[in-house]
C-alpha cells in the first residue's frame, strides 16, 4: 500500500460549487452508516446534491432560522493534487450535547486511501482552521473504541483520552 508523500500537494478546500462533482462522488460513496455515522446523502443524484443538498450544507457556517440546538458548521475538503481524499467538518462550538458527544471535528477518509497519512496531515491543517474558529480552550472529539486508526490519528496529532462510555473514547488536543 502506497503511503501519502511527504512532498504530497495536500490542500484544505472549503466546500464550494466550484469542486461540487468531487464532493458530491465523495458523500455519496461513503457508507449509509460507517462507524456510528450515518450518511443521508448515500446515493443521491448530482442534480439533488447540487440543487438542495450544497446550497443546505454550505449554509450551515452561517445558517438563519436554525433550533436552538444547531451549531455552526464549516465543512472542509482534503485534496492531494486534484484528488479529493477526504472530508473534515467543524463544529463552530460545543453545546452540552456536543461536549459529551461528538466534539468539534468530525472526518472521514476515502476507504481506498486510508492508512496513507492522510487522516493525520488532514486533521493537523484541519486543527490549524479549528484554532482559529472554536473559542474553547481545548478541540473536542469522540472515536469508537473499536475504531484504532482514528484512535491514532488523533494521537498522532497530540490528543488525550478524557473519559470513555461502553462505546466510545473522548479525546481533547490543547488548542494552544
Amino acid at each position: 500500500m502506497k503511503s501519502m508523500n511527504n512532498d504530497s500537494d495536500i490542500e484544505l478546500r472549503k466546500i464550494n460549487l466550484q469542486d461540487a462533482f468531487s464532493e458530491w462522488q465523495f458523500i455519496t460513496e461513503l457508507p449509509a452508516e460507517e462507524n456510528g455515522v450515518e450518511n443521508s446523502y448515500h446515493g443521491i443524484s448530482y442534480e439533488e446534491y447540487v440543487g438542495k443538498v450544497l446550497p443546505k450544507i454550505m449554509s450551515y457556517e452561517h445558517p438563519d432560522n436554525m433550533p436552538d440546538w444547531f451549531v455552526p458548521e464549516t465543512i472542509y475538503y482534503l485534496w492531494d493534487g486534484d484528488m479529493l481524499v477526504g472530508e473534515f467538518r467543524i463544529r463552530h462550538h460545543l453545546t452540552e450535547a456536543l461536549r459529551i458527544g461528538a466534539g468539534h471535528i468530525g472526518y472521514s477518509i476515502r476507504k481506498e486511501l486510508r492508512g496513507r497519512g492522510y487522516g493525520t496531515a488532514g486533521l493537523k491543517v484541519t486543527l490549524d482552521k479549528a484554532r482559529e474558529i472554536i473559542p474553547e480552550d481545548e478541540v473536542f472529539f469522540r472515536v469508537r473504541k473499536d475504531n484504532i486508526a482514528s484512535k491514532r490519528v488523533l494521537e498522532k496529532n497530540g490528543a488525550y483520552v478524557t473519559g470513555e462510555d461502553d462505546e466510545h473514547l473522548f479525546m481533547r488536543i490543547q488548542k494552544q
